[in-house]
């Protein structure tokens, strides 16, 4: 009899890591595939779901303009529960560390049904950077039944607490599997990432950097320095930046102010995930306080600045496909520069290789919830 797995997301984040795993599920007879999101983002999340070729089986769309976490948090729990009593899986499989994450697995306590963690044991070890996030994997991590760790670090993290080694299995990262599809794809139809052959044509010759910027922990100051870094480096007439401005007033606000009208400055709309692909490609360097581009990047040989105090992804620091550079515009401008001029330095971080994964990590992850 095969087993009901319900697989549960809500952010353009989570539905491009687990697409993959959702197209796997569906293609094996032993399971009977479910998909729950919660809209905890909309239109990043349905540009996912299109390309993707996901249809949910249900749509909680609970994104509400400036709802508090705690409104998130307790219209989560009763919506997803709701959707777990009509479908009664064996299974509900989360991913990451966002609300919609946190409150599929603790929803999936309440009713004793079993938790898969994909992208398990990730830490930074303050709970404040990044915020809420880094609690939301804590919090799955105490309930899981199945981690899915990408790497041997995530695995030494979740032992160090104690979570018993038999549900601790390294299967790598999604979103490799995810980023060779869709490169894949793209390379089949060029149009799906053609919005942005105007740009590539503007800045013909020049040194693309690709900028993104939207952790909360740096609302503010560290906004307002990223921006002055990203003004200074943009000086350089080598330099063409592109720069998806995520929606958040907090962002678009300090970024329209410190960067609107640089010639060399592209701030463009958030892009869906083909295009945000064809970034990747197109970039010399990443400049991002995400923690999906630090996985992404390295995939495709480009060095990554990460702008955070921390990060729950020391693998790429190691392995020297990314380097921690904070927030203070003088090391950002810095270590750019760094990588700009020297030729060696680059090639150091461009051929350090991925740690992230192969591009076969669902079919271990359909192994683990067959077993």
């Amino acid at each position: 009899m095969s087993k009901r797995i319900l697989t549960i997301f809500g952010t353009r984040p989570e539905a491009i890591k687990l697409f993959p795993l959702v197209h796997a599920l569906e293609a094996d007879a032993r399971f009977d595939s479910r998909v729950c999101v919660s809209g905890q983002h909309r239109g990043m999340l349905d540009q996912v779901l299109e390309i993707s070729g996901v249809v949910p089986h249900h749509d909680l769309d609970l994104m509400q303009p400036d709802q508090s976490l705690d409104q998130l948090t307790a219209r989560l729990i009763t919506g997803l529960g709701a959707v777990m009593d009509a479908e009664k899986p064996d299974w509900v499989v989360v991913q990451g560390d966002t609300a919609t994450a946190m409150c599929g697995a603790l929803a999936a306590y309440y009713r004793k049904i079993r938790v898969c963690h994909v992208e398990a044991g990730l830490r930074s070890g303050n709970i404040y950077h990044p915020w809420p996030e880094e609690v939301n994997r804590k919090v799955i991590g105490s309930i899981a039944a199945l981690h899915c760790a990408p790497t041997e670090v995530s695995q030494a993290a979740l032992l160090k607490e104690n979570v018993d080694p038999a549900t601790v299995h390294v299967t790598g990262n999604t979103v490799i599997d995810a980023l060779h599809r869709i490169t894949a794809k793209i390379e089949a139809d060029p149009s799906l990432a053609s919005g942005l052959a105007e740009l590539e044509e503007r800045f013909k010759g020049k040194r693309i950097i690709g900028v993104t910027t939207h952790r909360r922990e740096n609302f503010g100051g560290g906004m307002e320095a990223i921006a002055d870094a990203v003004r200074r480096l943009a000086a350089r007439p080598d330099v063409a930046v592109i720069f998806p401005v995520h929606l958040n007033p907090n962002v678009r606000a300090v970024m329209d102010g410190a960067l609107g009208g640089i010639a060399n400055v592209a701030m463009i709309e958030p892009l869906d995930y083909p295009h945000f692909a064809r970034l990747l490609s197109l970039a010399d360097l990443m400049l991002t306080d995400s923690g999906g581009v630090q996985e992404e990047a390295p995939a495709l040989g480009k060095p990554v600045l990460v702008m955070r105090e921390t990060t729950e992804r020391p693998e790429g620091i190691d392995a020297g496909t990314a380097m921690l550079v904070g927030t203070d515009a003088d090391r950002i401008l810095a270590e750019a520069t760094r990588l700009l001029d020297d030729r060696a330095a680059y090639e150091a971080m461009a051929r350090a290789h991925n740690p992230f994964g192969d591009g076969h990590s669902a079919a271990r992850i359909c192994e683990l919830l067959a077993g």
